[in-house]
């Protein structure tokens, strides 16, 4: 089943299940598995059983701050049923991590620049934050980066670590995590730094814990790192444009990037530029050779993701209101030139469940 997270501002009501066929890839909307405001991001826990859902809202309950919902999945009835939902304390929640255990859960608030942390129960009730960090500054693009801007949340392959990408400090804030209790502390060292003006904006390591790799939104690059998983600390090797034309022709927008489970190849997409990038991933260092750039088959490809059986990738294009299915050469790693559309108002977050 997949799970579909949308902005709610025009028609769509929350989080929407699909069928995909594996064979053909059609993709078959099953109904609304839970109404809900703006759930731009949605994650699985551990446990296969529990989803996590970023609202993207400025005000709830009356005061400056976005949420982090829980809900049961409901695989029979295609529903996700409420568990509970807590206010992260900044607004503009635009994405959720849990960490491996599915004991903490993680906020990070955009249109806030602050990063929050929730206690999970075993029922999957989330706590009241028991973490909360503000941050301060700016970057120097005087349009983009007048203030932080927390835009991903991400645990280290070992549990024992929070990163979290700020796109408005061109930094990857680092920190100790106790999974326990859910509460966080300042690394030595503190943060990775992009280069200026670069927008760090998703991160997703390596299978092999070794490497993680960062999209920079505002220079639509991907940042190969190697990770110090003793010392909790990032180093940029390789620096990879997703375009195939001068930075200055074009307007960035680097979304996201996933891998397959081999991690032969990784595809990310570029949300302005409007391609999918295919990869060939070097097991010995981890760098990255660009194999292809796709048209992302619509506008705004926010969130992309492989099917369980890696012969398809979807791309949830936000401004088209559709989702393209490419089929994917399981041996060379290419797509399809010419994906299918299925609509859909507003797609955010693409998660099968």
């Amino acid at each position: 089943m997949l799970l579909v997270g949308t902005q709610t501002a025009e028609t769509s009501k929350g989080i929407y299940a699909y069928s995909l066929d594996s064979t053909t890839g059609e993709l078959k909307q099953i109904g609304l598995a839970a109404a809900a405001d703006n759930p731009t991001f949605l994650v699985l826990g551990p446990d296969h059983k529990t989803v996590f859902v970023a609202n993207e809202v400025n005000q709830y309950e009356g005061k400056s701050s976005g949420a982090v919902s829980s809900y049961h999945l409901d695989r029979e009835a295609a529903k996700l049923v409420k568990i509970s939902e807590s206010a992260t304390g900044g607004p503009g929640t635009c994405h959720v991590a849990v960490d491996h255990t599915g004991r903490a859960a993680f906020g990070a608030n955009y249109a806030g620049g602050s990063a929050t942390s929730f206690r999970v129960g075993a029922d999957g009730h989330l706590s009241p934050a028991v973490w909360f960090e503000q941050y301060s500054g700016h970057g120097p693009d005087s349009r983009r980066q007048q203030m932080p801007h927390a835009h991903r949340v991400t645990v280290s392959p070992d549990n024992r670590f929070l990163l979290v990408n700020d796109l408005g400090l061109d930094e990857i804030h680092i920190y100790k995590l106790n999974a326990t209790t859910a509460e966080v502390k300042p690394n030595d060292p503190a943060v990775w730094r992009s280069d200026a003006g670069a927008g760090p904006r998703a991160l997703k390591f390596h299978p092999n814990g070794r490497w993680a790799y960062c999209v920079t939104e505002m220079h639509s690059t991907v940042d190969v790192l190697d990770w110090n998983a003793e010392q909790g600390a990032l180093k940029t090797v390789q620096v990879v444009s997703m375009a195939d034309v001068p930075r200055e022709h074009w307007k960035t927008g680097g979304a996201d990037i996933v891998f397959d489970r081999s991690a032969r190849f990784a595809y990310a997409a570029d949300r302005f530029y409007g391609v999918l990038v295919t990869f060939a991933v070097s097991p010995e260092d981890g760098k990255l050779t660009i194999l292809e750039r796709t048209p992302c088959g619509g506008k705004i490809p926010r969130h992309i993701a492989l099917d369980p059986s890696e012969r398809w990738i979807l791309a949830a294009n936000q401004d088209s209101d559709n989702i393209s299915v490419f089929s994917r050469d399981t041996k060379t790693g290419k797509l399809s030139s010419e994906g299918k559309s299925f609509p859909i108002s507003k797609p955010q977050c693409l998660v099968f469940a």
